[in-house]
């Protein structure tokens, strides 16, 4: 069916339309036309207040526990939460069982994908079923499909990241990693401060991250690569990375949107919903991760979404799993938060360009006879989200039933 959004900011500064209301049909999968005003009667007619249209938006980092844990999430209910949330291209992790490390992986996820209007690209793991032994088939796992290489939130030794940047530089691979050192902070629960000392949790200390930040850029440094960090979330981390990228090394980094909504002293609520990795940080880490998104330090914001069922989440906060399901949530939490520091263009672009580039994806632009990958939203209305209006399996979402800016459209 023929759909027809009214007045409709366009944000996409690749294309001539950029910063225009503008009128946009859609046919077949196609951009058909664009002008100041339209009518078509055959045309489904998408019209309200605030009403922008973006490239479709580019998730780098979700988890759709398919397959193995399938009571968490399944490639089905993921991609409808994926669809709810506004994004149009899903990099899956590899944290699934049996993990991503062969063809017959891509394969799987092609069929359970086939017929879906969201693009499902995936990681691969960055060693052997991410046991951090030896390399994984990287160049056979390229060319079956994969877009990175990653052992997800697993410890990578220092010789097996640098042999990653190493080989895949032969052909262009990206590695990603998670930076953390795990043996600064067994048993790690919340960030690492005054507000940990005050509840009797063991701290993750801002060092743990930063000092695998330092590694990898030395690493890059030395053996060239393309290298992207998965999550940061302190202050040094990010400057580490902008000074990288200003001596013209090949590093981008993410952050999730939910690292912008809560601090470390939130967690005073023993909320286990809140118990994420990264941990939530302190003010000053957030005024940091805010500047970076305003230069283009921070290339992108995306989900880190972890489904998790209740037996794994609803306990002891020592004893739950890290995570939030954040993928319906992650644009309406992330505006809500940032709409104050940043300009639409600049939160768009850390869902669109910016991810992009991580991934050496150029997407279409918003133009006559390209194809309809667009984002349809809202800036003026506002989301209740309920647990029984989530696609997600899963509910361990510290969003639920609270109302944030912002709304997706289509």
């Amino acid at each position: 069916m023929k759909t027809l959004i009214k007045s409709a900011l366009i944000i996409d500064t690749k294309s001539p339309h950029h910063g225009k209301k503008r009128d946009v049909l859609m046919d077949k999968g196609r951009i058909v036309s664009i002008a100041a005003k339209m009518e078509d009667a055959k045309a489904k007619v998408i019209s309200g207040s605030g009403l922008c249209i973006s490239p479709g938006w580019i998730d780098l980092k979700a988890n759709f526990c398919d397959p193995g844990f399938e009571f968490k999430e399944d490639i089905e209910s993921g991609l409808d939460a994926a669809r709810k949330g506004g994004f149009k291209t899903v990099v899956l992790t590899i944290s699934t069982l049996p993990v991503i490390d062969s063809k017959g992986s891509f394969e799987y996820i092609r069929k359970r994908a086939s017929g879906s209007d969201i693009r499902l690209m995936a990681a691969a793991c960055l060693s052997e079923k991410m046991e951090g032994k030896q390399l994984s088939e990287m160049f056979d796992l390229h060319q079956a499909g994969a877009v990175a290489f990653s052992d997800d939130k697993n410890n990578v030794s220092t010789e097996l990241m640098s042999r990653a940047l190493e080989y895949s530089k032969n052909f262009g691979g990206l590695v990603m990693s998670f930076p953390f050192d795990q043996s600064l902070c067994q048993h790690g629960q919340i960030n690492e401060g005054p507000m940990s000392v005050s509840l009797g949790l063991k701290g993750i200390p801002n060092i743990s991250e930063e000092l695998r930040v330092q590694r990898d850029i030395e690493l890059l440094r030395y053996n060239g690569g393309r290298l992207h960090f998965t999550l940061i979330s302190t202050a040094k981390s990010v400057d580490l990375i902008r000074k990288a990228k200003k001596e013209g090394l090949n590093v981008t980094c993410a952050v999730a949107a939910h690292q912008f909504s809560f601090l470390d002293e939130d967690m005073k609520s023993f909320d286990t919903h809140l118990k994420v990795l990264p941990p939530f940080r302190s003010k000053e880490d957030r005024k940091a991760l805010i500047a970076g998104l305003k230069d283009g330090t921070i290339n992108a914001i995306c989900s880190d979404h972890s489904p998790e069922d209740i037996e794994h989440k609803v306990r002891e906060f020592d004893q739950a799993e890290f995570g939030i399901n954040g993928i319906e949530t992650a644009f309406c939490s992330a505006f809500t938060s940032l709409e104050k520091f940043l300009s639409i263009e600049e939160l768009i672009a850390a869902l669109t360009s910016g991810p992009a580039r991580v991934l050496g994806y150029d997407f279409s632009s918003i133009e006559e006879g390209q194809p309809a990958d667009v984002t349809v939203f809202s800036t003026t209305e506002n989301t209740t989200f309920h647990s029984l209006e989530m696609m997600s399996k899963s509910a361990n979402n510290p969003f639920l039933g609270k109302t944030l800016r912002g709304k997706i459209i289509l």
